[in-house]
């Protein structure tokens, strides 16, 4: 089996990569999240609906006392799930993503995954918003519906300006994506989340309270382990610090690893802890495919979830 890799941003024409991506997602991908949203925005919707009676396991706060003063019996008023899906994309505009030892670079993966989730969002009367997070500022696209906007977003990310050094404020972009995207829905993260998990922890756990969450993490099998290559010289992009490591010492691969995993369990820890989902990426790893069984699993779990509500 041939892996999918991601199009290569820096090496492309943008409507080259956007054709690609356009052609693999929706060959692939197109149908899975396809049918009821309630598997893609959780709880229940903001319209009022029919009222039946109370059933044990109901949510006591969709009591309508109205009707059960007059019924004499507890009722409960359902509500109509929301057809119409709003999603935001939050895309990591770090000089760390352009970084990559295996089939592609981190930023290659990153537009990869905000197209996979573009895409299967993308329906009638829906809409998609983004921000772009970079050393230099956020910018914000408004969420509007039609594919050319999804188009437009996906093409803006593919050519936004790379800084050769500098950081990213992941949490003051949390923020301000917060006070942007008022109407419940869904919300991608997609980043290398490198910077300390307390700066950003914060801010996901607020936007989790009122959106579905889904933090994409893109890493790169050097990220992880170091191979043993001799002297191998390194350049931190966030502030340009080169420093050269041994790698032939086996002491010296061991404590990386030992610190990467460190760093990789804070990072998923953090995302758990703020109520989002988490989907790693990497490099070295058929993304569709990851991707694929990731949708499988959540759907899985919405619908054990749903049975064990109604049982």
């Amino acid at each position: 089996m041939v892996a999918h890799v991601a199009p290569r941003v820096s090496q492309s024409d943008p409507s080259e990569v956007l054709r690609r991506l356009d052609l693999v997602v929706r060959r692939k991908l197109d149908g899975l999240l396809n049918g009821d949203y309630q598997g893609l925005v959780p709880g229940h919707g903001s319209e009022q609906g029919e009222t039946r009676l109370y059933a044990p396991g109901d949510d006591v706060r969709r009591i309508d006392w109205n009707v059960t003063a007059r019924m004499t019996e507890p009722h409960v008023r359902e509500t109509i799930a929301d057809r119409e899906l709003e999603c935001w994309i939050l895309a990591d505009d770090s000089p760390t993503l352009d970084f990559g030892t295996a089939l592609c670079e981190k930023r290659d993966l990153a537009v990869a995954a905000s197209a996979a989730i573009g895409f299967l969002t993308h329906r009638t009367g829906n809409r998609i918003g983004a921000v772009l997070a970079g050393p230099d500022g956020n910018q914000i696209v408004p969420a509007r519906g039609g594919k050319d906007h999804l188009l437009a977003v996906l093409h803006r990310l593919i050519t936004a300006h790379r800084h050769p050094t500098g950081r990213t404020d992941l949490a003051r972009a949390l923020g301000l994506l917060g006070g942007v995207a008022r109407r419940r829905g869904l919300i991608a993260v997609v980043s290398d989340f490198l910077e300390p998990p307390e700066t950003w922890q914060p801010p996901l756990a607020r936007l989790a309270v009122r959106h579905e969450v889904l933090c994409i993490e893109v890493v790169d099998p050097r990220e992880v382990e170091l191979p043993s290559v001799g002297v191998l010289s390194l350049v931190d992009p966030r502030d340009g610090e080169l420093l050269e490591i041994q790698t032939a010492n086996p002491k010296i691969r061991e404590r990386y690893a030992a610190a990467a995993a460190e760093q990789r369990g804070a990072i998923a820890d953090a995302i758990r802890r703020a109520g989002a989902d988490h989907l790693q990426l990497r490099t070295d790893r058929d993304w569709l495919l990851d991707v694929v069984h990731f949708v499988a699993r959540r759907r899985d779990r919405t619908r054990d979830l749903t049975a064990r509500t109604i049982a």
